[in-house]
């Protein structure tokens, strides 16, 4: 069953990059008390994630914060060290980067999906959300190979 709006996040542990490592987070704890937009992408460092997705996240953080948003969060099917990696070279700093290296969480949210025709193995699928306090305020989940409904500008004119 895929998560929908006014769900709570089910419970999982995701890895938060930080600038020294990763430290493991569970969903109840990183999503409490807060109003935060994530936006999920099926892999870092592929082209439609870095030329688009990624780099209109960084571009409107502040509009997004000026709207209510808390934080600014990216999950992908990747390990910490690449979603690391991703966000220096995007200059994605004021991104919280939540690695989901074995797709638990993307599971959880019934929003995984099998790319290995494409050699990629189990993936996220590309959406948005705005979670209020664990909460689902609003979903945007896009039809395969789209990229429209989970931007950052959509996400703003929903706020």
């Amino acid at each position: 069953m895929t998560i929908a709006i006014g769900d709570r996040l089910p419970d999982a542990t995701l890895l938060q990059v930080t600038e020294s490592g990763s430290e493991a987070v569970t969903t109840a704890d990183f999503f409490a008390g807060r109003r935060i937009a994530l936006f999920a992408v099926p892999g870092a460092f592929t082209p439609t994630c870095s030329a688009r997705h990624l780099p209109g996240y960084v571009e409107k953080a502040g509009d997004l914060a000026a709207k209510g948003i808390n934080t600014v969060a990216c999950t992908a099917v990747n390990d910490p060290f690449v979603m690391g990696a991703w966000a220096r070279q995007g200059d994605a700093a004021e991104i919280t980067m939540l690695a989901d290296g074995n797709a638990a969480f993307a599971d959880a949210l019934g929003l995984s999906f099998d790319g290995a025709k494409f050699g990629m193995g189990k993936r996220s699928q590309r959406y948005s959300m705005v979670v209020d306090d664990g909460v689902v305020e609003q979903l945007n989940v896009e039809a395969p190979g789209a990229f429209e409904v989970s931007s950052a500008d959509y996400l703003l004119g929903q706020l």
